[in-house]
């Protein structure tokens, strides 16, 4: 199994921006916690961040054909994005998309999400846990768990 994370815009700042917020763990510190859960279930990861939309939408279309599932922090593309929106259905590779704030506790503007209604499921409001948790869900449904 192959799976792909992606970050959006400003996550690559994680650690230092509004820590009290977002907490102080990092992209890496991240990154470096889902491969160690993606080996121990056997599982290939990639990653890749970008603060642009663009490349976001091609880093997409590149997985068609070659990943399994995608975990998904689209950041604010998530409440701005029809293309990555788009680009996501297009290559019909189910997705989880993960926010380390509730985005539902924020500004009304963060209440929407371009991306949910197609998602498999949404995890928000765990800080850094939330990525473990969108992982975990994403490999027991693409390993056909039953709830």
């Amino acid at each position: 199994m192959r799976l792909l994370l992606l970050n959006g815009p400003n996550i690559n700042l994680l650690g230092q921006r509004e820590p009290g917020l977002y907490g102080h763990q990092t992209l890496p510190d991240i990154e470096t916690c889902l491969r160690d859960l993606a080996r121990a279930a056997e599982v290939q990861l990639e990653t890749f961040q970008s603060n642009f939309e663009g490349a976001l939408v091609e880093r997409v279309h590149e997985a068609m054909g070659s990943v399994d599932g995608i975990l998904i922090n689209a950041g604010a593309y998530t409440h701005t994005s029809i293309a990555l929106r788009d680009a996501l259905l297009g290559v019909a590779i189910p997705f989880v998309e993960v926010h380390l704030s509730n985005t539902h506790a924020r500004e009304t503007f963060r209440h929407h999400s371009y991306l949910a209604d197609c998602a498999l499921g949404v995890v928000c409001g765990f800080g850094a846990f939330s990525y473990t948790m969108a992982f975990d869900g994403l490999v027991n449904y693409l390993r056909g768990a039953k709830a």
